[in-house]
């Protein structure tokens, strides 16, 4: 091994951290730095990502690679396809250490724990220092929520955010939330009207780097979930910005009202389909939080719209990664409801009669995302009910969306969606029956089930199958304050009516087909 002493400062920049004021990165020369990407196929594969999702993490990481040279930084970039590539982290790290003899490491921690526990043996491997810097894009720290957690029992967003308010000073009258209230989310669960059509989002025609990275994809993942014929995802910063933009001319405005509303075919509606840039790094969150608060000071913006908006980046966004690594590694484990039943096989066909799923894996397939509401409330919530194994829905979810990193996606299906970690997350279960997806969506007028039937052949299948979840869960929900009153309504009900439902959704259940195990993983 060549001596280091005087070699350059290597630092690594992974997929999800394509930011320019990169922790790594401020205050390095020019001069004294090698910057080293990696396309390695240990990532790719270690759940087997929707196509769109390898597509657009390489496409971004290729474009911002010739952002960087043309700024003059010296960029080793390792394409997948490399004959040298060695296919993970650590080897490419190896790889770069002998070519360049560095005398010390700085790389930015990455936001998933096995990777940390990987890059924790990176000191002992490597000759030369190894520097894990603290990724400060996000705006709370581990420290300040460990904090916060201490003693509780219960750790829920809503008091988090409203210190993550005050830290930030968003929509704040002195020491007081703007208009009176830290919350409008009562405000923004309109059921969409008829003829709702919302502007369609900027979509991104795929240039030739794009182009030569979906060939890749195709040649090499073509066994992969989902389709790249619809790509049209932000790659660059330039491109963020300007679905940013769309959406704060367009779409801010009826984002807080329609954000829980469901229309079959329209994927989109007024959502701001920027959570694939910002998890990237090529938007900065803070910014766009501090440009809806313009938007409701300009009066461009009612305040229950901006609220809801800010509160998924500074609420559930801080929250989540925090949450992440306040309870890992055994938050992968978690299975509370002891659900053992096989994830269905047409979470991955899309081939079921229950239109509502259907449309939702139909969005999912073919855009490599699906709105929070139909992840929640229509394909989360049938897990729920049904008692899918936490780990393969955990794994479902990792694969099939663009903006899906382990750090949010598993508090949000774990704990929010599945209820497996027994309530430290969310207060209660967001279980529901046909009623509340015929409310919030148009669905259910010409699905083959009817919603209006709650047993039998041709009934919602989320009728019974919601009462036999909260019977078969009555030990744990019967003393939740926010769900427990629900169990008076079936003691009301006869004993023929409350075994109808059960044998119902025992019909129903039977008849699923659990998926191959295959589609996930290799």
């Amino acid at each position: 091994m060549a001596d280091t002493t005087d070699g350059p400062i290597l630092v690594p920049i992974l997929g999800d951290q394509l930011t320019r004021d990169l922790a790594s990165l401020r205050g390095r020369r020019k001069d004294d730095t090698v910057i080293l990407m990696m396309e390695v196929w240990d990532e790719a594969t270690y759940v087997k990502h929707h196509k769109q999702k390898i597509v657009l993490i390489f496409s971004a990481m290729r474009h911002f690679a010739e952002d960087l040279r043309d700024a003059g930084w010296t960029v080793d970039y390792v394409k997948l396809d490399a004959t040298d590539n060695a296919g993970s982290f650590a080897g490419e790290v190896a790889r770069a250490v002998e070519e360049h003899s560095p005398r010390a490491i700085h790389v930015v921690e990455p936001g998933e724990w096995r990777l940390r526990h990987d890059f924790d043996q990176w000191a002992d491997k490597f000759p030369c220092e190894v520097e894990i810097l603290a990724d400060d894009r996000f705006i709370s720290t581990q420290a300040e929520f460990d904090e916060w957690a201490e003693d509780r029992k219960e750790m829920r967003m809503e008091y988090f955010y409203r210190e993550m308010r005050r830290k930030t000073g968003l929509l704040m009258d002195g020491n007081k939330p703007e208009g009176g209230e830290w919350n409008y989310d009562s405000e923004n669960r309109k059921p969409p009207k008829e003829g709702l059509d919302a502007p369609e989002r900027p979509l991104f025609e795929p240039d030739a780097i794009t182009c030569e990275v979906i060939g890749l994809v195709e040649n090499r993942f073509g066994d992969h979930f989902g389709s790249v014929e619809n790509f049209g995802w932000p790659v660059t910063r330039e491109e963020a910005e300007e679905a940013a933009d769309a959406f704060f001319a367009e779409r801010i405005e009826c984002f807080g009202p329609y954000q829980d509303a469901m229309v079959h075919g329209q994927d989109d509606l007024f959502h701001s389909m920027l959570s694939t840039s910002i998890n990237l790094g090529l938007l900065d969150p803070l910014e766009l939080c501090q440009r809806a608060e313009k938007a409701y000071k300009d009066d461009r913006a009612p305040i229950n719209s901006v609220e809801g908006f800010i509160r998924q980046i500074i609420g559930w966004r801080e929250y989540v990664r925090r949450f992440y690594w306040h309870q890992m590694p055994h938050l992968q484990k978690a299975n509370a409801l002891n659900a053992q039943r096989g994830l269905p096989e047409f979470y991955w066909t899309g081939e079921t009669d229950m239109r509502c799923l259907a449309d939702s894996i139909r969005s999912t397939r073919d855009n490599a995302h699906a709105h929070h509401i139909q992840r929640l409330m229509v394909l989360g919530n049938f897990a729920l009910l049904a008692g899918i194994t936490p780990r393969e829905v955990q794994d479902w979810y990792l694969v099939v969306y663009a903006d899906a990193y382990e750090w949010v996606e598993l508090p949000n299906v774990a704990a929010m969606i599945l209820y497996a970690d027994g309530g430290k997350l969310a207060s209660k279960p967001y279980a529901a029956s046909g009623n509340y997806i015929n409310k919030m969506s148009d669905y259910c007028a010409e699905c083959r089930y009817s919603v209006s039937k709650k047993t039998g052949e041709g009934a919602c299948p989320f009728n019974p199958l919601y009462w036999h979840f909260m019977d078969r869960h009555r030990d744990r929900l019967e003393k939740n304050a926010r769900i427990g009153r629900i169990y008076s309504t079936w003691d009301r009900m006869d004993d023929a009516k409350r075994q109808d439902y059960l044998d119902s959704a025992e019909a129903f259940l039977d008849s699923l087909t659990p998926a191959g195990k295959d589609w996930a993983r290799n």
